[in-house]
C-alpha cells in the first residue's frame, strides 16, 4: 500500500489533517514504525503467534483468564474499581496486559507524537519513515452500544450519536479545526458517567462476545488517557489486522522528525504534557539535555 499522503515538514502535516482529510474521520494513530515496515495495525494481543492456532473459544478463554487474574489483584492499587469488563480490559491494556484494545486518539497532534518521538532506524542505521494512520471504516460507538441495553448485534453507528454541542475549538492556535470533535468526545463521556449510575454492571455485551469493531472512549483510569486524548479500538476479530480500506496512510518523513519534535514541543505536546507524571517528566528532561542535538542518518 503507497501512502495517501507524504510529510515533510509540521506545517504541511497540520495542512493535510485541516484541508485533506474528511472531519468524520476523527481517530488518529501515530507509528514508529509504518505497517509496510512490519508494524501491523492490530491488538497488542495478535504480537502473539501461538495464539493464531487456537480456536475462537480457546482464545476468548485465555483471554477472559487472564483478565481474571488482573482483577483480583486490582483492589489495593487503584482508587476506582472498574464497573464492567470494558473498563477493567482498558485499565489492563493501560497498565500494559495483551488485549483485543488497540490505542487511537482523537487528536491528530498526539498521533504526530508518538510517530515522531523516536526515529527508528533499519540495519544499516538508516532512519525509518513513520506515520500516521487515520481510522475511515465507521465503528460503532460504545455509548450506542450501552444504549441498545445488551442487544447482541453490533451494527451501524446511530444518528443520535453525531448530534452534538460544538464549544469553542481549544486546538484553533495550531490551525486545527477539533471543535466538534472535542464536543462528540465530551458529550458520549457525560453521557457514559450518567449512564453507568443507572445501569447494573453486566447490562450491555461483553467485550468478548461482539461481531463487529467499537470504540470505546474509557473513563480517565489515568492522567495520561485525558492527556492523550484516546479512545480504544475494540477488535472482534482480534487476532487480524486492520485491511486496507479500513485506514489512510500519513508519511511522515524521517527528515523531518527533528523539526516536528521540536514544534510538538513548543505547542505543548510532548513527554511532560501527555505523560504527567514523574515517567514523563524524565523523558522530557532526557529529549532536552541529551537527544535534542542528536543528528538524524537518513
Amino acid at each position: 500500500m503507497s501512502a495517501a499522503f507524504v510529510v515533510n515538514s509540521f506545517e504541511d502535516y497540520l495542512r493535510i489533517v485541516k484541508d485533506e482529510i474528511d472531519p468524520k474521520h476523527r481517530y488518529y494513530r501515530g507509528q514508529e514504525k509504518r505497517i509496510s515496515d512490519g508494524y501491523k495495525l492490530e491488538p497488542s494481543i495478535a504480537r502473539y503467534e501461538f495464539l493464531k492456532t487456537k480456536s475462537i473459544g480457546e482464545l476468548i478463554e485465555i483471554e477472559k483468564r487472564a483478565l481474571d487474574t488482573f482483577s483480583n489483584h486490582v483492589i489495593g492499587h487503584v482508587n476506582h474499581i472498574p464497573w464492567d469488563e470494558w473498563e477493567m480490559l482498558a485499565l489492563a491494556q493501560h497498565h500494559g496486559l495483551p488485549t483485543r484494545f488497540m490505542d487511537w486518539t482523537t487528536n491528530p497532534l498526539v498521533a504526530l507524537y508518538f510517530a515522531t518521538r523516536v526515529t527508528k532506524k533499519n540495519d544499516n542505521k538508516i532512519a525509518l519513515d513513520s506515520a500516521v494512520y487515520i481510522l475511515i471504516q465507521e465503528p460503532q460507538k460504545y455509548s450506542a452500544l450501552k444504549s441498545k441495553q445488551g442487544n447482541q448485534s453490533v451494527g451501524k453507528p446511530s444518528e443520535q450519536d453525531a448530534q452534538v454541542t460544538v464549544p469553542a475549538d481549544p486546538y484553533s492556535q495550531y490551525g486545527l479545526d477539533t471543535s466538534e470533535q472535542d464536543a462528540e468526545e465530551d458529550t458520549l463521556s457525560d453521557n457514559d458517567s450518567t449512564d453507568k449510575k443507572s445501569e447494573a454492571p453486566h447490562s450491555i455485551i461483553s467485550p468478548f462476545e461482539i461481531n463487529a469493531n467499537v470504540i470505546y472512549d474509557p473513563p480517565h483510569v489515568s492522567p495520561r488517557i485525558r492527556a492523550q486524548d484516546g479512545v480504544l479500538l475494540a477488535c472482534f476479530n482480534p487476532l487480524k489486522d486492520l485491511e486496507e480500506k479500513d485506514y489512510l496512510e500519513i508519511l511522515i518523513e524521517a527528515k523531518a522528525h527533528h523539526e516536528i519534535r521540536k514544534r510538538l514541543e513548543l505547542y505543548g505536546l510532548f513527554d511532560k504534557q501527555l505523560f504527567p507524571d514523574l515517567d514523563g517528566m524524565a523523558k522530557w528532561l532526557k529529549y532536552r539535555e541529551f537527544e535534542c542535538n542528536e543528528q538524524v542518518t537518513v
